[in-house]
């Protein structure tokens, strides 16, 4: 019998006051602050990502945005409330852990995307 490998479990989710960050750590000792403005962006919904290969968007002038809300969905994400009111989103933690992982190359990847299409945060 093959052994699966354990999936990251989140043991904390803490939005701060203002909303500008969501901490979240994992039981494999990961621990990640992300802006909201990072959540935002790299939302999982289809209006960010499309229905299809080359469909993603760029969502630019979110510098400021803020999370108003964290809806659990089962035990296996979260939906994230925006100020903007962007909240078709569902943020599993296995999205969240590699947005962790994965974070200063796609936050770079972003701010040169935005350079490129002459759009600011």
């Amino acid at each position: 019998m093959t052994e699966t490998p354990q999936r990251p479990w989140p043991t904390e989710l803490r939005l701060s006051r203002q909303g500008t960050d969501l901490t979240v750590a994992f039981d494999d000792g990961s621990r990640h602050v992300f802006l909201a403005e990072f959540l935002r962006v790299l939302s999982p919904s289809a209006e960010v990502r499309g229905h299809g290969p080359g469909q993603r968007q760029t969502v630019s002038g979110k510098r400021h945005v803020r999370i108003l809300e964290i809806i659990p969905i089962g035990n296996y994400a979260v939906r994230l409330v925006f100020d903007d009111l962007h909240s078709t989103g569902i943020y599993s933690w296995d999205y969240l852990h590699w947005l962790g992982r994965e974070h200063d190359s796609l936050w770079a990847d972003y701010l040169a995307e935005l350079a490129r299409k002459g759009l600011s945060r």
